[in-house]
């Protein structure tokens, strides 16, 4: 199993032992998680692609993988394209693929626990065109040839001080029994981990980089709850924090728990609930009610408390990332720094808060072609020196128990050619049209990506990714149900109290990359004469945005006024964090155009 084509040709083996004609291979885990533990890193182990998002198939004589635009030119330097066709998602899927290429009358081998209902219906449609089937197996084939997979995490759960989340799980319990009682249901599936983590106020260490614990919990209209968690990751404290209305049993039994609902009204998250809790519900004969799961829209929307924890957070963030940008201003120019040194000098710069958790994902450090892979991971392996002539990206955040950040900043190594000038400003008017922008209550994040494109569409520009996505409170960088996306959702309204990243970009393949990042509040604005309620964004995160590569011939006053407002905000914000010669650079770097 040293190779990929030797773990390849075992899982086709191991397919064929099972009599199965194909497989499909997730990035994700039973709780259909983003970021999941390394046991369930199941596509990376046999592939070797290390993105976030990602399918596999796998048949006797073909496998391809699939993946969106953010990984377009990452999956061709991870994954040996001998063994695998690189396919594109939107443009198609798996379910398409399948139906394209599966055998007449095979046998497609799913995981019920790694996929959404829903997928299951369209694969399973697609199939049928060539008189094909999906099946579910009760094992994982991946699992039987992976010989050293690891365990899942062990670490103990931990309690979520109520200072900081603003509210108790008495409450949040109260409030899902009372949207239960209104939809006449008597209980409701949580398996989505962060809904978990901020439904009970705990959190926990089994996902890297979010600080969510492995669990499923059942809530009831009693506002009692049950939560299934391995036994050994519970600590007197935690138990104490439940209290006696959360009755705690182990993990395992969880699917036999969904086997006794029988005559009950039972709500699952279609979008977050695994195929196996649907039909574990149907066969145990509960009736199941396919809604959001209540916590999603309640935890999206961050109260006074978690509000007041994310602006203290990104104040102490932003000075961190202030202290490591005046730290590159020296060292780079020596050309002694790579991608991985300065990832590690940052994470220092974070830990030297005194507060910092973990970091919120892996740190993208990237300098000039490295740059234009929108989702970089820097290794040993593929770690380039920053040297002058390019650009250098650097995407970072932190875990704080107070809050999550979330930061691009693009800078110049050595004096920038003008078209990296000109894209850059592209990308900054555009970002400062979307910090701007006022809009109606009930505007979907969709309606208004394009003010932070449309600049460089005018220049026949774009970039394949989202330009926001919503950002939890000491849990998941990445958090729905909002987004600012023109595909892959951005339709659910935006509301008061969300916050989201405001990030476009450009990426020019084998050359440089450019982004440019900060997280922003959804609040309500007072507009005179307006005749419907108004909503703006307060920017959130402070940090000095790369004077040098800006054009200003081709910047509006106005824009250079929000910049300059902007970086006197820095200045009085982070100002009072620095002192010496970091002070003298920051204030330097925020002088105004």
């Amino acid at each position: 199993m040293s190779t990929y084509e030797a773990r390849l040709s075992a899982l086709r083996e191991q397919l064929r032992k099972d009599r199965l004609d194909g497989f499909v291979v997730p990035l994700t885990d039973e709780h259909m998680s983003e970021y999941v533990g390394a046991y369930a890193q199941r596509l990376a182990w046999l592939t070797g692609f290390q993105g976030s998002a990602g399918s596999a198939v796998v048949l006797p004589q073909e496998a391809a993988i699939f993946v969106d635009g953010r990984y377009t030119l990452q999956v061709r330097e991870q994954v040996d394209g001998n063994l695998w066709h690189y396919e594109s998602v939107p443009q198609t899927s798996v379910a398409a693929w399948l139906g394209a290429h599966a055998a007449d009358g095979g046998r497609i081998g799913y995981d019920p626990w790694l996929h959404t209902r829903a997928w299951v219906d369209q694969a399973s449609a697609a199939l049928a065109e060539k008189g094909a089937t999906l099946v579910a197996v009760d094992t994982n084939p991946v699992d039987a040839i992976w010989p050293d997979r690891p365990e899942p995490s062990k670490a103990h759960l931990v309690v979520h001080d109520d200072i900081y989340a603003g509210r108790s799980a008495r409450e949040k319990r109260q409030d899902i029994a009372d949207w239960l009682t209104e939809r006449k249901a008597d209980s409701v599936v949580l398996s989505a981990l962060d809904s978990i983590a901020w439904t009970f106020n705990i959190r926990g260490a089994d996902v890297e980089r979010t600080p969510v614990a492995l669990a499923y919990a059942l809530v009831h209209a009693d506002a009692t709850a049950d939560l299934y968690v391995a036994p050994e990751k519970i600590s007197d404290a935690v138990i104490q924090h439940l209290g006696n209305a959360v009755r705690v049993h182990d993990r395992a039994d969880f699917a036999d728990a969904l086997m006794a609902l029988a005559g009950k009204t039972v709500v699952a998250d279609p979008e977050r609930a695994v195929a196996a809790i649907f039909d574990t519900l149907d066969r145990g004969g509960a009736h199941v009610v396919a809604l959001r799961d209540p916590a999603v829209l309640a935890k999206a929307i961050k109260n006074a408390a978690e509000i007041a924890g994310h602006r203290a957070a990104q104040a102490r963030d932003g000075a961190a990332l202030s202290r490591y940008l005046h730290w590159l201003s020296v060292e780079a120019p020596k050309g002694e720094l790579t991608e991985m040194s300065a990832a590690e000098r940052l994470h220092q710069f974070r830990q030297e808060t005194g507060k910092l958790k973990d970091l919120s994902f892996d740190t993208i450090s990237a300098f000039g072609p490295n740059g234009a892979i929108p989702h970089y991971r820097v290794e040993a392996a593929t770690s380039l020196p920053i040297v002058a002539g390019s650009l250098y990206l650097v995407d970072s955040g932190g875990q704080y128990l107070d809050g999550t950040t979330d930061v691009t900043r693009t800078i110049a190594i050595g004096t920038p050619p003008p078209e990296m000038r000109n894209r850059f400003t592209l990308v900054l008017k555009g970002h400062i049209a979307l910090a701007n922008a006022v809009f109606p209550k009930g505007t979907r994040g969709g309606q208004i990506d394009v003010l932070a494109r449309q600049y460089l569409w005018a220049n026949g520009l774009d970039y394949a990714h989202g330009t926001g996505h919503g950002v939890g409170s000491f849990l998941s960088v990445h958090e729905g149900p909002q987004r600012i996306a023109t595909f892959n959702g951005g339709d659910e309204p935006l509301r008061a109290g969300m916050i989201l990243s405001n990030e476009p970009g450009y990426y020019k393949p084998g050359e440089y990359g450019i982004r440019i990042e900060n997280l922003v509040l959804v609040e309500e604005r007072a507009v005179p004469g307006a005749e419907q309620p108004m909503l703006g964004f307060e920017t959130l995160t402070f940090a000095p945005i790369d004077r040098t590569l800006i054009d200003l011939s081709i910047m509006t006053a106005a824009e250079r006024g929000w910049l300059d407002a902007y970086h006197a905000s820095v200045l009085a914000v982070v100002g009072p964090q620095l002192d010496g010669a970091a002070k003298a650079w920051l204030e330097s770097a925020c002088a105004p155009l």
